[in-house]
């Protein structure tokens, strides 16, 4: 038997924070008829973007997480605006976080980060031709490296866990994954 959608008896929003918002649900299960809490993290869509230079490199950032007080490696991304299409998000983000610009901008699909406990999606865009365009723009509480390698190490790079971000991960499987055979 297939699982089935659980209805939701009501929704409360918890707390507002700058990034998301928590919510408690109250569902009832389609299979025991009982009724359960649920805490979801509400948020904008994420986007994320693998910047390519036409040497065949990729412009990636460094930049330290405090949810795993680490400094990552990782690709170019944040938070689709109210104002944005994720396209446009991805442009801003490139911009905002590198200096770099980009000639194309393709859509290479959706993932939705933790379902279970999270509502938004991210989205991932390859930006074809890079070329630095200006300064980066941080906002005060980024402190970001920009890093350029040549795309043939980064499964490696993964492989040895230099690249760990499980959305950066995800991308680049789209990418060598799905659009690389296509695009032969």
């Amino acid at each position: 038997m297939s699982p089935k959608p659980w209805q939701v008896v009501s929704s409360t929003k918890d707390k507002s924070y700058r990034v998301f918002n928590l919510r408690t649900d109250l569902a009832l299960s389609p299979r025991t008829g009982k009724k359960h809490h649920f805490f979801i993290l509400e948020s904008s869509p994420w986007v994320n973007v693998i910047p390519l230079t036409p040497q065949n490199e990729v412009v990636m950032v460094r930049q330290y997480r405090h949810g795993t007080q680490s400094v990552t490696l990782e690709i170019p991304g944040g938070l689709v605006e109210a104002t944005d299409s994720p396209k446009d998000a991805a442009a801003r983000e490139l911009m905002e976080e590198t200096g770099y610009g980009a000639l194309e901008i393709l859509p290479l699909g959706v993932v939705y980060p933790n379902p279970a406990i999270q509502n938004n999606a991210c989205y991932t865009y390859l930006a074809k031709d890079v070329f630095p365009a200006g300064d980066q723009h941080q906002d005060d509480k980024e402190d970001i490296e920009v890093v350029i390698r040549p795309l043939a190490h980064v499964p490696e790079m993964i492989k040895k866990g230099a690249i760990n971000h499980a959305l950066v991960v995800a991308a680049f499987y789209r990418y060598f994954m799905e659009y690389v055979p296509t695009s032969k």
